[in-house]
């Protein structure tokens, strides 16, 4: 559903928008005040030139950037993108995602991800989308599992992540297994 305000794309409690330089502040803070929350599976950027760098890669024709805020207010709940996007007859991406600690355990990142899959699929035109979580990461193969992914594999030492190479599995969801179900 997509709408003529800001918002890409709302739920009943959450809209998708595209990040912006405005959202440094509040975005770095809440990277900040949730630290404990995403150590150690990721690191979004938690100073003003961190967050700088990361909006201009998300610039990149082959990748997007998502805000999940929540509604009415618009604070920042938590972030998702899709990455290494190829079109063609692949027509994939893989995502990356985190809540922030005061959105945590609230439903919000699921609201979200469900947008977030809805426009990738249509306004973008993906078919399918791929993420790979450490194994022990429990809450976010929890997310991924609500939204109808399936476990594809298990890829050994596949990410560098605080320090070393870390296991991950591999989940995928495709259009077709959406609840929409849009090609």
């Amino acid at each position: 559903m997509t709408t003529s305000d800001r918002y890409l794309a709302r739920g009943p409690r959450v809209g998708i928008r595209p990040f912006t330089a405005a959202d440094r502040e509040e975005f770095t803070t809440a990277a900040r005040e949730s630290t404990a929350l995403h150590h150690p599976w990721l690191f979004p950027p938690a100073t003003g030139d961190a967050y700088d760098s990361y909006l201009n890669r998300l610039r990149e024709p082959t990748r997007e950037g998502f805000l999940i805020c929540e509604l009415p207010g618009g604070r920042i709940a938590g972030y998702l993108t899709v990455n290494n996007i190829v079109h063609g007859a692949f027509r994939c991406g893989a995502i990356g995602y985190g809540a922030f600690a005061h959105a945590a355990g609230r439903g919000l990142m699921s609201e979200g991800l469900r947008l977030v899959l809805r426009y990738a699929f249509t306004e973008l035109g993906l078919h399918r989308l791929e993420v790979n979580i450490q194994p022990a990461n429990e809450q976010s193969i929890a997310l991924v599992k609500r939204a109808g992914f399936r476990l594809e594999g298990f890829s050994p030492d596949f990410l560098f992540i605080d320090g070393a190479w870390r296991d991950h599995e591999r989940w995928a969801i495709t259009s077709e297994m959406t609840e929409e179900g849009t090609a």
